[in-house]
């Protein structure tokens, strides 16, 4: 395995340039403990990249990604385009381009809690415990790329959700496979009572599983799996699902973490893989120095794990894990006692380091805490 790594980085839009910065940083950490050498290209993908150039994701960034062992990803998108239904170029069509382009048809989704956040979530503590969940997002088929159409009235509109069997077999093949190294349960959510591609999903998954025989293999109807996520979450360790469900499903997960601003996601396939933060490029808050790095630098640990870095992937996630049993946590979990970003990736990346130890203390950063008085 090769210390040198070329990483593109596509910041992106709103908040997405603070919390990749923070990313890079433990990146940056990492490299000095470890001897790596990362080296980072910067491309434009979204309302940034429509603004510059017209185009939410230019040939140039797509020749850049090609070319590199791995892509971070900020965030995309902006209220000016999301308020204006008519617009014709959008943001996230960069986003849903870049997938289809480098092949990545697979988005994997941890969303695991901490015992020292259990107060700030609106679920119950006593539900928190032991959850561990991984959702398998299938990315590139389905609704979201259906063809689209809107009568001359612009009063009728319709979008097609279309799979085919080799789309779902290469997630699931994915899926039952990562369920063997874990707990060996996998879930598949579908609304085959309903839905014909659902009814492929579940016919074909089904069949899979004569493959996989030590992984127990369950079906959920969505509207259930969305209830069973708040009232029952520990009873999941690898979801399965179809596009749009799974978009749904793991926004709504992240409340188990405490925020959406906590969770980070890897999206694979036969091209570069891409990482990104769940989260939304969150506008309101850009440039506040206030925004949830924690998903970011998450996705940066699971750039890691997919580069064969396992070590260094699980220093990012004990840093991550000291700084929220200590308190240190951003505006989103805590409204009252919080830190900012910037501070958050401070301490990360001194925790990488081994300087968290008698030297740091609250009283210590006071200076650089924002606080209500």
């Amino acid at each position: 395995m090769s210390d040198n790594k070329h990483i593109v980085i596509i910041p992106g839009d709103g908040i997405g340039p603070e919390v990749t910065n923070q990313a890079i940083r433990a990146l940056d950490a990492i490299g000095k403990k470890f001897g790596h050498q990362f080296s980072y290209s910067f491309a434009l993908m979204g309302a940034d990249a429509i603004d510059k150039t017209g185009d939410p994701l230019p040939q140039e960034t797509i020749d850049l990604c090609k070319q590199a062992d791995a892509i971070l990803v900020g965030a995309v998108g902006h209220p000016k385009y999301d308020l204006d239904p008519s617009a014709k170029v959008r943001p996230e069509q960069g986003l849903l381009k870049i997938r289809k382009e480098l092949g990545l048809f697979a988005n994997i989704r941890p969303v695991s809690t901490y015992p020292s956040l259990y107060h700030l979530s609106p679920v119950k503590s006593s539900l928190l415990e032991h959850v561990d969940i991984v959702i398998y997002r299938e990315l590139t088929g389905g609704i979201y790329f259906g063809k689209k159409e809107l009568n001359e009235a612009g009063t009728e509109a319709s979008d097609l959700c279309i799979y085919n069997k080799d789309e779902i077999t290469r997630i699931s093949h994915l899926a039952f496979s990562h369920a063997q190294q874990r707990k060996r349960k996998l879930t598949l959510v579908d609304k085959s009572n309903v839905l014909e591609t659902s009814r492929l999903w579940r016919k074909t998954v089904t069949a899979m599983a004569a493959e996989y025989p030590e992984v127990e293999l369950n079906c959920m109807y969505v509207d259930n799996a969305a209830m069973q996520l708040i009232i029952n979450p520990s009873q999941f360790d690898v979801v399965l699902t179809e596009n749009m469900f799974g978009d749904i499903l793991s926004d709504e997960a992240s409340v188990l973490a405490g925020s959406l601003g906590m969770l980070p996601s890897a999206s694979i396939g036969t091209g570069t893989a891409l990482f990104e933060p769940v989260h939304g490029s969150y506008p309101q808050a850009a440039g506040k120095d206030i925004a949830n790095p924690v998903g970011a630098i998450l996705s940066a640990a699971m750039l890691l794990d997919h580069l064969g870095m396992k070590e260094e992937a699980n220093t990012i996630r004990h840093a991550v894990e000291w700084t929220t049993q200590n308190g240190f946590v951003t505006k989103d979990i805590d409204p009252m006692n919080f830190y900012f970003t910037s501070t958050i990736g401070e301490l990360v990346s001194d925790c990488i380091m081994n300087k968290t130890d008698e030297a740091i203390h609250k009283a210590n950063i006071l200076i650089r805490k924002s606080t209500i008085i």
